[in-house]
């Protein structure tokens, strides 16, 4: 099979595309057929180097980048009484989707229902599983309750704002331009700030009335941070889940006193579906929604498998409007 592999950390150039033998499937695992992977922050994050301690996602070398994916099942390990050779599925895995074969965890493995293309819900996983778990879990929205969305027009951005708002909330978010900033307010946000043009927190307080937001999202760590933390209501919350600017490398305990006694976290994806129910049931939600007509799914692009590089450079320049998807057959 072809896969994408890195050997050393480092730019998208280390990206190689290589030959390799899959294996089968061990117990409650499945072998996917896999149509398309999904192009994820986290990959950006592993093949930098990053994630290479990190006992969540282990990066040891070489190794098969690809945390999403969709396709038809190949085979079944044993223990694996829920799929069907020849389901349609989605999986997240804790690596290898960059591949013609894809090994996955049963247990975080779905059916995609009929009438849901594949490109869509793959589109979807990633992505839509961080917007649930952020809107759902690590600050559970509920009407009257305001947020900030960073990259608001990005993969993760355009479905959170939408889940926001289905959630009862108001909608405050970043772009980076007229174009992404017309995509958000088109998605639903109350108020989008031209990030490039105005201070961000300045923004906030006047559209809050001095108050602050109850939670930020914020995807884009380095650069925004700090004034994050500051946009905030006293005891807000900030959401850091993404570094796209730099890691964060320090944050004063004071600073959050002052800003508030305001609460950082900086959770990982993995934590929030650590369940199959958890898993299936966030999907079942992103899937249903899509169905009804109330998400709308961005696929910026899809490249074939042996351009990863340039879909990595794409998602580092921060200049994609939606999911970045390869094509893997």
């Amino acid at each position: 099979m072809r896969a994408i592999e890195i050997r050393e950390y480092g730019r998208p150039e280390v990206l190689t595309l290589a030959e390799r033998e899959p294996r089968r499937p061990g117990r409650g695992e499945v072998a996917v057929d896999t149509e398309f992977a999904g192009v994820n922050f986290t990959d950006i994050y592993r093949r930098q180097g990053h994630y290479a301690q990190s006992v969540t996602y282990l990066t040891e070398l070489p190794h098969i980048l690809g945390i999403e994916g969709g396709g038809t099942v190949a085979q079944l390990g044993e223990g694996v009484a829920d799929l069907r050779v020849g389901d349609r599925v989605v999986f997240f895995a804790p690596s290898g989707a960059y591949a013609e074969v894809a090994i996955a965890n049963g247990m975080k493995t779905a059916r995609v229902p009929d009438g849901v293309p594949l490109d869509v819900a793959v589109a979807l996983t990633i992505q839509g599983l961080t917007a649930h778990y952020l809107s759902h879990s690590a600050f559970a929205l509920k009407p009257g309750d305001s947020c900030l969305v960073h990259a608001a027009a990005g993969g993760v951005g355009q479905l959170l704002v939408q889940v926001a708002k289905l959630r009862g909330a108001t909608v405050l978010a970043t772009a980076g331009s007229a174009e992404k900033a017309r995509i958000a307010r088109q998605l639903g946000a109350d108020v989008v700030i031209p990030y490039r043009e105005t201070n961000f927190r300045e923004a906030v307080v006047q559209a809050t009335g001095g108050r602050g937001v109850d939670v930020v999202y914020d995807s884009i760590g380095k650069d925004t941070v700090h004034d994050s933390i500051r946009s905030l209501r006293p005891r807000g919350l900030c959401v850091l889940f993404g570094h796209s600017s730099g890691l964060v490398d320090a944050i004063a305990p004071m600073a959050l006193a002052e800003a508030g006694s305001v609460f950082l976290t900086r959770p990982h994806m993995q934590h929030y579906v650590a369940t199959r129910e958890e898993f299936s049931g966030r999907l079942a939600d992103l899937f249903r929604w899509v169905s009804e007509g109330k998400l709308q799914v961005g696929i910026d692009r899809i490249l074939p498998l042996e351009r990863a590089a340039e879909a990595h450079a794409l998602l580092e320049s921060r200049a994609t409007k939606g999911k970045v998807l390869l094509g893997c057959r």
